[in-house]
């Protein structure tokens, strides 16, 4: 038994915080959280001092295959599948020493997630929920991880079981081109309608979610119709720009469907987006604002690996983004790392949440990220499943 105690606690869900908490731990799990008080006598005492302490963040859409420099895919491509997993491994660990217990991994090369997430699973690690290589089109995005050529309800139905057998947690669809692949463009879709609903019902056959990749408004009333529990970016890109369209935010919020705003990076000196997400950057803020206002969960997310503003640990510096682009109060902010978060990606039974039956995934940080959200990478400690890993 593990009591772990520090001078305020963010639970995941609460805009106030427990003052001098204690977190009961026992195994891998919480049983307890005292507000004050002593812990138990047999218990081993961690005190954290004047730390921070709140759940472990859960990034819901990150590419452990892609190293964050500026040609992510030529660098994949350049490299055998060993050198590709110890360059995620490496990536696994650097996540959980900035705090994220759970990681999202929304398309890899040959299903290396999953076999990391297995070697993880025995050697220690954040939790990875791993979709394997996305399913798309003949040269359609990302096509170069494994997942071309799914055309037709059928073929499509068929990528699905593939992944299922695979043992994937997540199906990830690409519902329209994107930025990274030369030949896509994000604005278009790439499916047809029905070929996505044939993707969600199957993907259900099989107790697996959905998660779509989805930039213009096409794509997202597509994948809206066909039922994806998710939508990834939701940026309502265009031709030059990005402008909402408001049916189909509307639909979206009828259909309580989350959106992952991968809006998270890692600032560093000197360098700036790409000159055309530059341009339209302002232009995706107000439709996140406007989707904010239509009352959809926006679950902040890195989509790490894909640039060098994109490194494996920029999810901490998520919320303060979201406050300062988007207005969000910091509980809001931060519960879009925890437990809105953890809801979406289908563990927030166990994850994004301090309280008794819960993993013991636990970061403390200096201050109070409450007050300041630029705390929130200044840690102080990171516990995985009970266990002190930072």
């Amino acid at each position: 038994m593990l009591a772990i105690r520090a001078g305020r606690l963010f639970d995941g869900v609460s805009a106030a915080t427990v003052e001098r908490p204690v977190v009961i731990v026992e195994g891998a799990r919480i049983i307890a959280v005292l507000a004050g008080g002593e812990p138990p006598a047999q218990a081993e005492l961690v005190d954290l001092g004047d730390a921070t302490l709140l759940p472990g963040l859960v990034d819901s859409h990150v590419h452990l295959v892609f190293d964050a420099s500026p040609d992510p895919v030529g660098a994949l491509a350049g490299a055998d599948d060993e050198a590709v997993l110890a360059m995620m491994r490496t990536a696994a660990e650097r996540a959980l020493s900035a705090g994220i217990t759970t990681v999202r991994d929304l398309g890899d090369r040959g299903y290396l997630a999953v076999r990391l997430r297995e070697e993880t699973a025995r050697t220690g690690g954040p939790e990875i929920l791993a979709a394997g290589p996305p399913i798309t089109t003949g040269q359609g995005h990302c096509w170069f991880l494994g997942g071309a050529a799914a055309t037709g309800a059928d073929g499509v139905r068929e990528a699905v079981r593939e992944r299922a057998e695979r043992g994937v947690d997540v199906i990830k669809l690409m519902a329209t081109g994107g930025e990274l692949t030369p030949g896509s463009a994000s604005h278009l879709a790439q499916f047809e309608v029905d070929e996505l609903r044939a993707a969600v019902d199957e993907a259900r056959r099989h107790g697996l979610p959905t998660t779509a990749h989805a930039h213009g408004a096409g794509g997202i009333a597509d994948a809206v119709a066909a039922g994806v529990d998710m939508i990834e970016h939701g940026t309502f890109m265009t031709v030059d720009g990005a402008e909402a369209d408001a049916a189909i935010v509307r639909d979206i919020a009828d259909a309580g469907i989350p959106i992952g705003a991968t809006i998270a990076q890692k600032p560093r000196p000197g360098v700036t987006p790409p000159p055309r997400i530059l341009k339209a950057l302002p232009l995706i803020v107000a439709v996140f604002q406007q989707l904010r206002a239509a009352g959809i969960p926006l679950v902040c997310s890195s989509d790490a690996g894909i640039g060098p503003l994109k490194p494996i640990d920029s999810l901490p510096y998520g919320p303060a983004m979201m406050a300062k682009h988007l207005g969000m109060a910091p509980a809001e902010a931060l519960r879009s790392v925890t437990s809105t978060a953890a809801q979406a990606c289908r563990v927030g039974g166990r994850k994004g949440r301090v309280a008794p039956g819960y993993d013991a995934d636990l970061l403390a940080v200096a201050g109070d990220p409450l007050a300041d959200l630029a705390a929130l990478t200044a840690v102080s400690a990171v516990f995985r499943g009970g266990v002190r890993v930072r």
